[in-house]
């Protein structure tokens, strides 16, 4: 198969060193020569530490990168049979992109995106080919991450579920398929475990390092809610909840005021170097 990745941010750099890795040839449409380039060195950046760990050779870390072709436009995408959507988390831009993918791929192109709570059904009826779309939703940080959520749409082929499910299981990822439903599972698990740390900090029951400390020694956690929220992004997390409160319409699912007190002020965590912790020192 021919496969694309469109976005080059941090999932989807990610997902194109994964699939890099396992041998395959990968497509990376991006929407300027300055997001590919910092998305290549990134990638670079990360199998050079793999070199510098001895778990690759340098010979190793050459042929992943020439598994990696970058391209600026569509054109070159446009015979792809399978393409990964990994923009930026707004289902309008993730709309717009399907729309331009369904004009211009063959009819028998699959789309996956990477979204993390949208429905996939809604995404699909943008094209003229719903049957053909379906969620693939990786985890950060991709290369090590190992489970991958399959997510059908009302109208997802099955044989493009299929398809699917066999390029996760090529790539070394662990699939856990997921019948469409807001926020899938992990996210409809964690993401108001999150809320929930953000309220006790609020109503002052304790420290955020007591409240992360609490979560990872007495429930295992690797990490604690309010670094994890850092980690994903406030602005990521807020919008799960909106997806989840929007759907359900239960009120246990509303995001707590503070998260949203510090989306607006762009305090989103480790990518704009505060959040709960700082990152800059």
């Amino acid at each position: 198969m021919k496969i694309c990745v469109v976005g080059t941010g941090t999932m989807g750099g990610g997902i194109v060193q994964t699939i890099a890795q396992a041998g395959i040839e990968i497509w990376m449409k991006g929407r300027s020569q300055a997001s590919i380039d910092r998305a290549v060195n990134k990638i670079e950046s990360g199998l050079k530490r793999l070199v510098d760990r001895e778990k690759i050779t340098e010979d190793k870390k050459d042929e992943i990168v020439s598994k990696i072709h970058t391209t600026l436009s569509f054109d070159d995408i446009k015979d792809s049979d399978l393409i990964i959507e990994a923009i930026a988390e707004d289902i309008e831009l993730k709309k717009e992109t399907l729309r331009q993918l369904d004009e211009i791929c063959k009819p028998e192109s699959i789309f996956a995106t990477n979204t993390s709570s949208f429905s996939i059904t809604e995404l699909s009826m943008v094209t003229n080919r719903p049957e053909m779309v379906i969620g693939m939703h990786f985890f950060n940080p991709v290369p090590i991450m190992k489970l991958v959520e399959v997510i059908k749409g009302q109208h997802t082929n099955e044989n493009v579920y299929n398809v699917v499910l066999n390029l996760t299981e090529e790539i070394g990822k662990t699939a856990v398929t997921v019948n469409e439903s807001p926020g899938f599972v992990v996210n409809r698990l964690l993401i108001p475990m999150i809320n929930e740390g953000i309220a006790t900090l609020a109503d002052g029951a304790a420290t955020k390092e007591e409240i992360d400390t609490a979560m990872k020694l007495g429930a295992s956690h690797p990490m604690g809610p309010l670094a994890l929220a850092d980690l994903i992004g406030l602005d990521v997390c807020l919008a799960i909840m909106e997806v989840l409160h929007n759907e359900f319409g239960d009120d246990k699912y509303r995001p707590h005021p503070l998260m949203r007190k510090m989306v607006r002020a762009k305090l989103l965590g480790r990518k704009t170097g505060k959040g709960f912790y700082d990152y800059n020192r």
